[in-house]
């Protein structure tokens, strides 16, 4: 593989230089612990009332009006199309404005014409009434359970009731189709043939979604607010040590294969990411996922990326029981190993496409990385083993931990303390590097604690432990292993939590 230029981040000289004695002294420059407060919680976008049967009302208008504009005009592009909506959306919006005035004697103020116009344009080219709150930065995750319940879940860990997304079960089950065929995935529907839907959007949120098995359609969109995030990123988001980001890049550089692990919404993902950035530019490698969330084919930096994303069946059967035009994970890993790859890189496992996933890590090829669900460190090999179960021929778990051995060398294990619920706010950090050495006792496989939490003196967080076996390797991609000598890591102080250890 081609190399990276090598350059440790002169931020842990800063943080570590000099010998520590006792609790961990006060460093010179900013903090790299906690993030910065989060803004506080407002009123939920949009603030201005728009009447959507009105919107809905133009928006059709406009829809007949661009339908003709395609059949007269064929071959007139995208921008042309919208530029000409844009001017008939002010048209018919100017035309209500002056209806309106004469009906109640008062004009719409402007901020109410141009409400009106944005949920004109979000209907016919974005995501209708869910756009505004797509659009707010500080939303997390967005719940919807039936079209007239809708929460928000800031990154703060508050949650706020807003306005309905639908009028009508049918026009929310009609919006999740349209928000499928504007993505792209024709062959994904929702339907009480077809109760799930999963897909990414157009943002890169992700989407899942499940009607027919309930008294109500339930949707979850996940956002990601931190999308092309580095590792250094990461150090100023208080979720690693300028010492863990200096390992983990020189562990991407000594191409070891590396799974990271943690409970939902933990942060895996934009972990990966950041992770991702420490490949050349030039490194060609594939990323294998149920619904695209790295975003490495489209975000600047990578140039040689294989973006493969499993597919749905149709709803229908073949002639050997499995779902008509359905491709898994497993079904992507074999043509990828022809693409002449130097990495393969795995979204997140849920199921049986864990085996895909430890393919990828027993290939010949180094350098591939993984992220999987796990409650806890301490049970990730036995969450590999249960995923094996569900695989077809029911895998062994002699063979999941044997395959864990031979491909895996490192578990980086995201952890997140919530305490929202009693005035603070959420934490999401690594709290674990483990070390896979080989088979140990019961077949069961061996490893080393790199980093773990500094209990003894208050700290949840990741801090120094020991060498790892190979840290030879890591030598020879520039990694300073006297780095590792600092008991404290890199910490200004322990992360402040409400209740803690210690507390």
């Amino acid at each position: 593989m081609r190399g990276r230029p090598v350059h440790a981040d002169p931020t842990v000289r800063r943080f570590v230089s000099g010998p520590q004695q006792g609790r961990p002294r006060q460093a010179t420059v900013a903090p790299t612990g906690a993030a910065s407060s989060a803004q506080p919680l407002g009123v939920a976008v949009p603030q201005v009332t728009v009447d959507y049967k009105v919107a809905r009302h133009i928006a059709t208008q406009v829809a007949k009006q661009r339908e003709e504009l395609l059949k007269t005009d064929p071959a007139v592009d995208r921008a042309g199309e919208e530029q000409r909506c844009l001017r008939w959306i002010n048209d018919q919006v100017a035309l209500w404005s002056e209806a309106r005035a004469v009906e109640r004697g008062v004009s719409p103020t402007p901020q109410e014409d141009d409400a009106l116009r944005r949920a004109v344009y979000d209907l016919l080219y974005r995501a209708g009434r869910l756009q505004p709150y797509l659009d707010d930065e500080r939303v997390e995750d967005i719940f919807i359970q039936g079209h007239d319940e809708v929460w928000l879940d800031y990154g703060d860990g508050q949650r706020q009731r807003v306005g309905p997304v639908a009028d009508s079960e049918d026009e929310l089950l009609e919006l999740l189709r349209e928000l499928a065929r504007d993505c792209g995935h024709s062959e994904r529907t929702i339907s009480t043939a077809n109760p799930t839907l999963a897909l990414s959007l157009k943002d890169g949120s992700r989407l899942q979604a499940i009607t027919g098995l309930g008294p109500k359609t339930y949707a979850v969109i996940r956002r990601h607010r931190v999308e092309h995030a580095d590792l250094g990123d990461m150090v100023r988001l208080g979720a690693i040590d300028p010492i863990l980001k200096e390992f983990l890049a020189a562990c991407v550089r000594a191409e070891k294969n590396v799974m990271i692990a943690g409970k939902q919404k933990a942060g895996k993902t934009t972990l990966l990411r950041a992770m991702l950035k420490e490949f050349d530019p030039e490194c060609r490698f594939a990323t294998i996922q149920t619904e695209d969330e790295l975003f490495a084919h489209t975000d600047g930096y990578h140039r040689q990326v294989v973006s493969l994303v499993a597919r749905q069946s149709n709803g229908e059967m073949d002639a050997t029981g499995r779902g008509a035009g359905e491709v898994t994970l497993l079904d992507l890993m074999h043509p990828a190993l022809r693409m002449s790859l130097e990495r393969i890189v795995v979204g997140e496992v849920r199921g049986p496409e864990v085996v895909a996933m430890m393919q990828a890590l027993t290939n010949g090829a180094g350098g591939n990385l993984c992220t999987i669900h796990a409650r806890r460190a301490d049970i990730v090999f036995d969450r590999i083993a249960e995923l094996y179960a569900l695989a077809q021929g029911n895998l062994s778990e002699q063979l999941a931990y044997r395959q864990i051995a031979n491909g895996l060398d490192f578990i980086v294990y995201v952890s997140m303390t919530d305490e929202s619920q009693i005035g603070g706010r959420r934490h999401r950090y690594v709290s674990h590097v483990m070390e896979v050495t080989g088979i140990g006792e019961l077949g069961r496989p061996a490893t080393n604690e790199i980093f773990s939490p500094g209990v003894e003196f208050g700290e949840v967080r990741a801090v120094p432990r020991m060498d790892p076996g190979c840290i030879d390797d890591l030598r020879r991609v520039g990694f300073d292993s006297t780095l590792l000598q600092h008991p404290y890591g890199a910490w200004q102080a322990p992360l402040p939590l409400k209740v803690g250890v210690g507390r």
